[in-house]
């Protein structure tokens, strides 16, 4: 797009740019937003766009830790030494990148992936840096043999050199100012009074403030410390030589330079996105002939704009101009600006300030705005002293250059329209402008205080009429617009409402002439009927209104009903809950009394089959009353019934039966099978004598469990639950029961059966075979 700076400068473009440069996060993406121009091509627009959307619809990206390293590559490479710190900033920059590069490398965004497949992993270089630097920028003892070899010499030849020195201060003791070793000019010494300067063989190597100390390196150091100070030099030149070659390293990296702009570029995608999000601007639809479709603008600059809809036709239909007139202060000189700006931000890849609200559907309304090749504007007073111009001859100059370059692909946007010389030369000359542009099929929006152009928009095929609306009551603009009618002037009405003399009023529309009178009367009654219109149609929103908040209040009734029904099933469950702990309690102090009272024990577990019986009664009458049952096919099969497996060969009950599918514990397994994999096991015959005493039921008849899970209890409950279970078990002259105590740790198993060795009523134990669970169950044969 063609457009002149000082036209940027009027649409407020260069501020955009800077709220999009303050939301960079990184001196790299600051500085390519400033770069920001409205003269992309249709691909790298399209592009844009894209890394905009993507950025809003994913998950937010942080790009810390990047630096712009560039100033300290460019030092490098024309021959200087970076630090370790230095160093340390270009390799948290490059593991930056890297971490980006993963983390958009995992979501499905094509356009923010091709970035990341821009930067590079850096693992080589930055495994060398934390090789040869400490998280400090120290170069490491062992970055090389020959500096770990020195570092190693160092030290001990320190500490060689202090304790000497100790020795020196204790035998010179008198002569001591302080009892320290310290170092002057990288030389350990030792602090002497200066009076006894002579008493203590040495070199002076530097003297105090005062004059009263003298440091002294005394004889019998001075060799060591000269061996010191040649490791050191040694240290140095190393360090210097690992830092250079390390520097040099990361700067010629040859995946830098791309990674750092793609960085950038990552970076402006994240500011749009922020800019887009914070000023809820949306995406627009930019294409060659395309109309200006600009839906609730706003100027994203103006606090509390009133938005309006902007609508032109694009090349394929008439009304390509809009002239708009209204009073001043009314928000003309805004809604101009509103649609320049919008353009500006299209073309330079920024979504616009349009389209933030949506239909009554829900859906987004579309924002469409035109390829536009030139923006050509005449905004503002710009008289030059300098040049000897008018104000109206820079109008002038500007106009002559629209008329001048004015084509199809042409925006033109015309602030005052014929101000600022004879009203009527002024508008005939304006008429004439408006014609060419016309002819030429440019697009534009014109603003405009002339009565003989609103005759000329209302007559001209191809333009279009709309006013800027104005509260005569309240006497002041709304800044909404009104598309299809010129706008008022409001002079004389406003006189009027301030209560200027009715025969000042008259003279004055005398003197307006007939046909300005008439056209300000047509206005006027234009104007109430609009405003007929605008009550019925709120009229009608507030009925639909108020029939989606009826729906909604019968919705949340709905709601409540449901959430009723919740309760209701909560308190049943409660209920439940209140009779099964009570059976427990009671089934507990029957098998008690069972196990602690001999002569009772055939009562007690007559009713504890008593209270299995009533349980399940209950648990039917809470089911609902108990209806016959309808006379269908009896099932082979049953919940209980052992059966063979054949896929597993192995044998197990029959957990639940899910029409063709059976589900069958194996052991400590639960396993789906098909019907046709599974064989029932003939029942093994009870030895003589044990199948039950006078009034007890057998074991399958009072329901009771072979099996008893203690899998994660503590061995206390354990062993007082497994107490019961093999009493009921050998009341009920069951032959063998199963106690499933899991592997773990083996405390619990080892406590269980150090309990059945001695336990009276258990014969034996032994683990269970290993498809049946195996060293994590064990199973008890009970004595008769």
């Amino acid at each position: 797009m063609q457009v002149l700076p000082a036209t940027l400068e009027k649409l407020s473009f260069d501020r955009v740019i800077a709220a999009l440069a303050e939301r960079a996060a990184t001196p790299l993406g600051r500085e390519r937003a400033l770069l920001v121009r409205p003269d992309l091509d249709d691909a790298a627009r399209t592009l844009a766009f894209e890394r905009t959307d993507e950025v809003l619809l994913g998950d937010d990206l942080a790009l810390g830790g990047v630096e712009d390293v560039r100033p300290l590559v460019e030092r490098v490479r024309e021959g200087g030494v970076l630090d370790g710190r230095e160093i340390l900033s270009i390799a948290y920059t490059m593991d930056a990148a890297a971490t980006v590069r993963r983390a958009i490398a995992s979501g499905y965004r094509p356009r923010l992936r091709e970035l990341a497949e821009a930067m590079t992993s850096f693992d080589g270089v930055l495994r060398l840096v934390r090789e040869q630097l400490d998280t400090q920028g120290e170069v490491r003892d062992d970055a090389t043999p020959k500096l770990r070899e020195i570092r190693r010499r160092l030290q001990p030849l320190r500490g060689r050199i202090r304790e000497r020195l100790a020795q020196l201060l204790a035998q010179h003791s008198e002569h001591v100012q302080d009892p320290i070793v310290t170092l002057r000019r990288d030389r350990y010494v030792i602090p002497i009074k200066a009076s006894a300067q002579s008493r203590v063989p040495g070199i002076v190597v530097d003297t105090s403030d005062s004059g009263q100390t003298v440091f002294v390196e005394p004889a019998p150091v001075v060799p060591m410390n000269n061996e010191l100070v040649l490791l050191e030099f040694e240290e140095r030149d190393e360090v210097r030589r690992i830092l250079l070659a390390l520097g040099q390293r990361v700067a010629f990296e040859p995946g830098l330079e791309p990674t750092l702009a793609a960085l950038a570029e990552l970076d402006l995608a994240l500011a749009s996105a922020r800019l887009a999000r914070e000023w809820r601007l949306t995406r627009p639809d930019v294409a060659a002939g395309a109309p200006v479709a600009l839906p609730d603008a706003r100027h994203p600059l103006v606090e509390a704009c009133v938005p309006n809809d902007v609508l032109l036709a694009g090349a394929g239909g008439d009304e390509r101009l809009m002239v708009v007139t209204g009073p001043n202060a009314g928000g003309k000189t805004v809604l101009l600006k509103t649609l320049g700006l919008a353009v500006l931000m299209a073309h330079a890849g920024l979504f616009v300030a349009a389209g933030a609200e949506r239909r009554a559907d829900g859906r987004p309304r579309r924002v469409r705005l035109p390829r536009v090749a030139s923006l050509l504007t005449d905004i503002g007073d710009e008289q030059s002293i300098e040049a000897s111009l008018s104000t109206y001859a820079a109008h002038l100059t500007n106009l002559r250059r629209i008329v001048d370059v004015a084509d199809p692909d042409t925006l033109v946007l015309v602030d005052e329209l014929g101000s600022g010389t004879d009203p009527d030369e002024g508008a005939a000359l304006s008429q004439a402008i408006l014609e060419v542009l016309v002819e030429r099929r440019a697009v534009g929006l014109v603003t405009t205080h002339l009565a003989p152009l609103k005759v000329f928009a209302s007559r001209t095929e191809g333009v279009l009429n709309a006013a800027m609306r104005f509260d005569v009551e309240a006497l002041e603009p709304t800044f909404e617009l009104t598309i299809g009618q010129p706008g008022r002037s409001y002079a004389l009405a406003i006189a009027r409402r301030i209560g200027l003399d009715e025969p000042l009023l008259q003279r004055a529309e005398a003197l307006l002439g007939p046909e300005g009178a008439r056209l300000e009367r047509l206005l006027e009654t234009l104007e109430g009927q609009r405003d007929a219109l605008q009550r019925e149609l709120d009229a009608a929103r507030t009925s639909s209104d108020q029939a989606r908040a009826e729906a909604e209040l019968l919705r949340r009734q709905i709601e409540r009903l449901r959430e009723r029904e919740s309760e209701l099933l909560a308190q049943a469950g409660e209920k439940a809950d209140a009779l099964l702990h009570d059976t427990l309690q009671r089934a507990t102090q029957l098998r008690r009394t069972a196990r602690e009272q001999p002569e009772q024990r055939g009562k007690a577990l007559e009713a504890l089959q008593a209270l299995r019986r009533e349980t399940r009664q209950k648990a039917a009458q809470a089911g609902g009353e108990v209806r016959e049952p309808r006379p269908a096919k009896a099932d082979p099969l049953r919940p209980g019934q052992v059966v063979r497996v054949a896929s597993y060969e192995a044998e197990g009950p029959i957990v639940e039966i899910r029409g063709d599918t059976l589900v069958v514990q194996l052991g400590l397994l639960k396993v789906e099978v098909p019907r046709r994999d599974v064989a029932p096991v003939a029942p093994k015959a009870r030895a003589p004598g044990r199948s039950g005493g006078p009034g007890l039921a057998t074991p399958a008849a009072s329901g009771f469990d072979r099996e008893l899970n203690v899998r994660g209890e503590r061995v206390e409950g354990a062993l007082e639950a497994i107490r019961d279970f093999v009493s009921e078990a050998h009341a009920l002259q069951v032959e063998s029961v199963r106690i499933l105590h899991g592997k773990g740790t083996g405390v619990l198993r080892d406590a269980v059966r150090q309990y059945l060795r001695e336990e009276r009523l258990v014969s034996k134990f032994e683990d269970a075979v290993p498809y049946e669970g195996g060293h994590g169950v064990t199973v008890a044969y009970l004595r008769e």
